[in-house]
């Protein structure tokens, strides 16, 4: 799969961990979406050394998986980084 495709496949990711995680990822949707990207392709990475598959299909559900947890790590790395995520803050 090609970079391209990991691109578009980072935005519909982005839009799916907006969704799962609406109040972690502060930003908006351009940060979701771009987080997404970032995520999908951190994850076709590490799938790809791990499972030792050198090109992964898009419509593969292993991809979307890994696209997925990808991005749910990196928006989560994000948030605790930058500080959301956290239910209250003590002033």
């Amino acid at each position: 799969m090609g970079f391209l495709a990991w691109i578009i496949l980072g935005l519909i990711v982005g839009a799916i961990v907006k969704a799962v995680m609406p109040g972690r990822v502060g930003g908006g949707w351009v940060t979701s979406l771009i987080l997404g990207v970032v995520g999908a392709i951190v994850g076709g990475w590490i799938g790809s050394l791990l499972f030792n598959k050198g090109d992964l299909a898009f419509f593969d559900l292993g991809t979307w998986i890994l696209a997925i947890v990808g991005g749910l790590v990196v928006a989560g790395i994000y948030g605790a980084v930058t500080g959301r995520g956290r239910a209250s803050r003590a002033p």
